[in-house]
Order: structure tokens, then sequence, then C-alpha cells
């Protein structure tokens, strides 16, 4: 499972982890997903390989 997302203001995407429906979805997830402690996925940055404009 990977996803994708790009914002322009990290503090704004910082603070919607910090929400009970997020964290419940973590807590969810965390049987089938690698996880910190916190049970928020481990992100992992993959290399561009190819972008349109």
């Amino acid at each position: 499972m990977f996803g994708y997302i790009e914002i322009d203001d990290p503090e704004r995407w910082a603070a919607g982890a910090d929400t009970a429906i997020n964290r419940k979805w973590w807590d969810f997830m965390a049987d089938i997903m690698e996880t910190n402690e916190d049970n928020s996925p481990v992100s992992v940055d993959l290399p561009v390989l190819f972008h349109m404009d």
C-alpha cells in the first residue's frame, strides 16, 4: 500500500495526524502495516522514476 500527497504547509499536514479519527485508523491498520511505536505508518520516500508537467 502506498500514498502520495503534495502539500504546501508542513505544519498543517502535521496537525492532520493529531486527530482522533486518524489515530483510530492507524490503530485499526496496525496489524497489516509496518508502524512506528505510536502506530503511525512507516513512511519511505520513493525515488522519482518519471515526471510529467
